[in-house]
């Protein structure tokens, strides 16, 4: 009997679903998402999967998932009533943060309001110093009166957060007994725990995060591993994380910060696995769904990681270049630039008379106006079918009937007319704009990270992500575009596609040039140590647990590190001066310059990856999907004032297994690809369609 594993990804308008079989046979199912209930829509389409091709609970292996439960409770500010005990006189570091703001001259900009108000935070008189000395000891009526206001006040969760716990958390320990013994159903979250480094605002916000979304992350797992014991016999679920490593459902529910960015990693992650396939070492990913456009870079065969993101804060735009808008997360994340712009991102025209996309989307319900589902205001989905991009009748194999004629009566009422033009110069207006703001996202994570973008190949996924790959490497120079097979449902098959992660961190300040080589070497064994543990109660030891080290350094005074590979081997002086070289190209490559020899180097933080590398997953062989272009015709299609209106064949995928030229439209059950005038298509040996934009 042959084995299935699942993939299940969460997107603001679809949830998508796929079976992969041991011998790489291929199911996949696209629902709308469940907003009240993420868990429903997940369980209905495995259930419709498994009664269509007739499996049996036992035949399913696992169940991997991405999701976006975590991040949704940031953004909707929809956590747990949450307190926080600090030392006295850090009472308010969650509001004074770290004094980054993303816009510079805008005086109305205010910053988030803080996750945990100000009534709900106490403090204790407590001392540790940087070292780890304890300077004054906490008082346990104290700390004990702290915890009993809080709990007075009706918190469901207490986060804890002293100074310079990360040296030595026996205080933070003492108070956590302490809810434990007096609220044992409060859920309480500790800094040691979940991020022991220094710098008191990234370790505080972090902490809050944890503890705010620590009860409904937990509530979301429970309910969906019963209804996944109950329909897949007991399956065991892994849960993606903002890494793009997996971890359990059980981890997931004791640090669900690891998850926050969750969603968009497995696309990323499945790029990555095919990089190989392509022979191409540096990528752009692009994925655009519904809702969200997101970009990332691999590098040299690599995932390029950051080691801090923030979350919400109502600023969607791509910078890097400007931060402070959202909730800081201090965690390893794929560098991901997001940007309000999917097909379900509305067009307006704000009050200066201009046109605008976004980021406020239709969503899943009631969804772009040609869905039929009670959308009165334009999106973007709306704008490509008025262009001739989408099937004018029908989406996702003919199970989303459209509606073009109301989705071109609201384009011409509420844009096209009051700015007098015409329909296709307003949809292709949207349609320009958003691109350009999904560029934004693509430089944030490519030139202001001072690598240039024409050196490397587009690789364009999600349910609207082939219909701008072609049009967006244009305007970037990037020479190749490549999208995936089933590139709407792509993101699913990159979690299945991902290893078991585990990433910790200590800090250990010392400069390079002098120091205590046998206390840096106990130091990174004691993290490697945790990390082999860890993957061994996962099930992975021998060959298939792989430890990795990596470290944060910066220049003496700089406040912000950059983090490089540490080789394997003895940390002697020919180990350190490398690392210092590691450090100073890294700076030069990401900033334009570097420091003299002469200038201190400085080690802050030691890190440590453990990798559980499961097996490859087998080459998918997808069967063609009733309701896609097996016929080949044509349809008319807007391609801008220098192109026009042109007779576009539309084709399927396999009539690119001789190198055509565009205009062309590929339509496909999950997504479709728009091939401009000019633009050369070809499918390659592992049915990626390849666009060489020239």
């Amino acid at each position: 009997m042959s084995t299935w594993r699942i993939g299940v990804d969460i997107g603001g308008t679809f949830t998508d679903i796929v079976l992969l079989a041991d011998d790489g046979t291929v199911a996949t199912r696209k629902v709308s998402s469940s907003v009240d209930d993420y868990a429903r829509a997940i369980m209905e389409g495995i259930a419709s999967l498994v009664a269509e091709h007739g499996l049996e609970a036992a035949a399913i292996a696992e169940v991997v998932h991405g999701t976006t439960v975590a991040s949704n409770a940031l953004l909707e500010r929809k956590g747990a009533r949450t307190g926080l005990i600090g030392t006295r006189g850090f009472r308010d570091v969650l509001e004074i943060r770290n004094l980054r703001m993303p816009r510079l001259y805008d005086l109305a900009w205010e910053k988030p309001p803080p996750l945990v108000e100000r009534y709900l935070r106490a403090v204790v008189d407590e001392r540790i110093d940087a070292a780890g000395r304890v300077q004054t000891a906490l008082d346990e009526e104290d700390a004990t009166a702290a915890v009993e206001r809080l709990l007075a006040e009706g918190v469901d969760a207490i986060a804890v957060c002293l100074i310079n716990s990360f040296a030595n958390p026996v205080h933070e320990r003492a108070l956590e007994a302490i809810v434990k013994e007096r609220a044992p159903g409060c859920t309480v979250c500790v800094s040691y725990d979940v991020l022991p480094e220094i710098k008191e605002y990234e370790r505080t916000s972090t902490t809050v995060i944890n503890t705010y979304i620590s009860p409904i992350v937990q509530s979301y797992l429970a309910r969906l591993r019963q209804a996944i014991g109950e329909r897949c016999a007991g399956a065991p679920l892994l849960i993606m994380q903002s890494n793009g490593g997996l971890t359990s459902a059980d981890e997931a529910a004791r640090r669900p910060v690891n998850i926050v960015e969750s969603g968009p990693a497995g696309g990323v992650v499945g790029a990555l696995a095919m990089a190989d396939g392509l022979g191409q070492d540096n990528l752009v990913t692009f994925d655009m769904g519904g809702t969200t456009a997101k970009a990332a870079l691999i590098e040299g065969g690599e995932v390029s990681r950051s080691s801090e993101f923030q979350v919400g804060g109502g600023i969607l735009a791509g910078s890097r270049l400007m931060t402070g808008a959202g909730y800081l997360v201090r965690m390893p994340a794929i560098d991901l630039a997001e940007v309000g712009a999917g097909g379900g991102s509305l067009i307006t025209i704000d009050a200066g008379g201009s046109l605008q996309v976004g980021p406020e989307s239709a969503g899943a319900e009631p969804g772009p106006v040609c869905y039929g589902k009670g959308g009165s205001a334009p999106t973007i989905t709306d704008a490509n079918v008025a262009l001739g991009y989408l099937n004018q009748d029908y989406l996702v194999g003919g199970a989303l009937p459209i509606d073009a004629a109301s989705a071109i009566r609201a384009l011409k009422r509420q844009i096209a007319a009051p700015l007098g033009v015409s329909v296709e110069e307003a949809a292709h207006g949207a349609h320009r704009i958003v691109a350009s703001n999904m560029i934004r996202a693509i430089r944030a994570v490519s030139t202001e990270r001072g690598r240039d973008p024409r050196g490397y190949t587009l690789v364009a996924f999600g349910g609207n992500g082939p219909v701008f790959g072609a049009a967006m490497a244009q305007a970037l120079d990037i020479g190749r575009v490549v999208v995936p097979p089933a590139p709407g449902l792509f993101s699913s098959f990159g979690l299945l596609t991902a290893d078991v992660e585990h990433h910790l961190s200590r800090t250990f300040r010392a400069l390079l040039r002098g120091l205590d080589k046998e206390a840096l070497a106990a130091a990174w064994d004691a993290l490697a140590a945790d990390a082999a543990g860890r993957l061994a109660a996962d099930g992975y030891d021998g060959p298939a647990a792989r430890i990795e080290r990596h470290a944060s350094l910066h220049y003496q005074g700089q406040t912000y590190e950059l983090t490089v590979p540490v080789p394997d081997g003895p940390l002697d002086d020919a180990a350190l001066a490398a690392l210092e070289e590691a450090f100073g190209a890294e700076h030069e490559r990401t900033y334009g310059h570097r420091a003299g020899p002469e200038e201190p180097v400085e080690l802050v933080t030691l890190r440590v990856l453990g990798r559980g590398v499961r097996p490859a997953a087998p080459p998918p062989r997808i069967a063609p999907r009733p309701g896609t272009a097996e016929t080949p015709r044509a349809r008319s299609a807007y391609f801008g004032p220098e192109g026009g209106w042109c007779e576009a064949a539309v084709i399927g995928r396999a009539d690119l297994a001789r190198e055509r030229e565009g205009p062309l439209i590929v339509e496909e059950y999950d997504a479709t690809c728009v091939v401009p005038p000019g633009v050369r298509a070809r499918l390659n040996d592992a049915g990626c369609i390849v666009l060489d934009v020239g």
